[in-house]
């Protein structure tokens, strides 16, 4: 019978990783304020939540296989601290945007070692 860390660290990345996706989903609705038809809004829609459906394909990928999940929201954090970087660099950096780093990278990276864990531990 697992232990209650065994299911924490089992369960924990797979229910983190669903609200992270719904989180990052919600940045799309701005789309309905650009007063586009609907169409418009449809491929604004589709276009914010790109990476809310990569996302997706991977924690269902992950959901079986841990390392994959470990890796992919790893190099989500690290994509999203360079995007940031890149537009820093472009000279379009403002001192909030490290909090921004830290709001969505921060919990990629939680997660990201959750899943290592739980890989780590051969939990199924």
């Amino acid at each position: 019978m697992p232990s209650k860390l065994d299911r924490f660290i089992l369960w924990t990345p797979r229910i983190l990783s669903i609200l992270f996706l719904l989180f990052l989903a919600t940045f799309s609705l701005d789309v309905f304020e650009e007063g586009l038809d609907f169409w418009g809004t449809l491929l604004g829609l589709f276009m914010h939540n790109i990476p809310v459906f990569v996302l997706a394909i991977v924690l269902t990928i992950a959901w079986k296989r841990k390392l994959i999940g470990a890796i992919f929201y790893t190099l989500a954090g690290f994509a999203y601290i360079g995007l940031l970087t890149a537009n820093a660099v472009r000279g379009n950096f403002e001192f909030y945007m490290i909090s921004w780093s830290i709001i969505i990278a921060g919990p990629a990276f939680v997660i990201a070692v959750l899943f290592y864990a739980g890989w780590r531990k051969k939990l199924t």
